[in-house]
């Protein structure tokens, strides 16, 4: 015989072989996914009232908003609050809840050269802060810029929507309430939660029209 012919055939571990036989059992695509349950009808109620909780801050006014967070802690100490600190506190809250109130009743007008002007709505029309020109003669007409019952609405739900926001800060409820008894607890667990889905959903069927200090100017505007 030829010394070709007496050459060993190569040996195939046995690993090697399962591995091939694995990768051809298991095409690409074919990867086995384990399936997922569908969430219930509870846990997607709690889902959607976390989602409008969280949402709650772009109902606010951002400069608002902006000095409760750097305010609160410093006010407060932190949680840890004191004769002198919580009516403090309580007047810092009783002035934010008043900025919400009044932003509501803020606008802004878009005059003919393109630029932007702010001014508060009264019963007549709209009060501007800064337009130069006293005749108005580069404005629309202001008188449709006047108060209505939805302002006073969305004043109300603003203010009731800070409540909310405010209850659930712990600073807040450290300084307020530092050893709540079990009813105070749950009271302070779920009202600001339905309050913060009443008016978010109240927000969508009555929206406000308004663009006031900071908020965008629409192409209506």
């Amino acid at each position: 015989m030829s010394e070709t012919s007496l050459r060993p055939r190569p040996v195939v571990s046995k690993q090697a072989s399962q591995s091939r036989s694995s990768t051809n059992n298991h095409e690409p695509g074919e990867t086995p996914r384990s399936p997922s349950r569908p969430p219930s009808l509870s846990q997607r109620a709690i889902s959607q009232t976390l989602t409008s909780t969280a949402n709650l801050a772009n109902l606010l006014p951002t400069g608002t908003l902006l000095a409760f967070q750097l305010l609160m802690p410093i006010f407060t100490n932190n949680g840890s609050c004191d004769s002198a600190t919580r009516p403090m506190t309580l007047v810092l809250l009783l002035l934010l809840a008043l900025s919400c109130f009044l932003a509501c009743f803020t606008d802004s007008v878009k005059s003919s050269d393109g630029q932007v002007y702010y001014g508060f709505a009264t019963f007549k029309g709209m009060f501007l802060f800064d337009f130069p020109d006293p005749t108005g003669s580069t404005l629309p007409d202001l008188s449709k810029y006047r108060i209505k019952f939805i302002d006073g609405v969305h004043a109300v739900l603003s203010v009731l929507v800070f409540g909310a926001v405010a209850l659930r800060d712990k600073n807040v409820l450290n300084c307020f309430y530092p050893t709540p008894k079990h009813e105070t607890q749950e009271v302070l667990s779920i009202a600001p939660v339905g309050i913060g889905l009443i008016c978010s959903l109240l927000f969508v069927v009555f929206p406000t029209r308004r663009h006031g200090i900071g908020y965008p100017i629409t192409l209506g505007k």
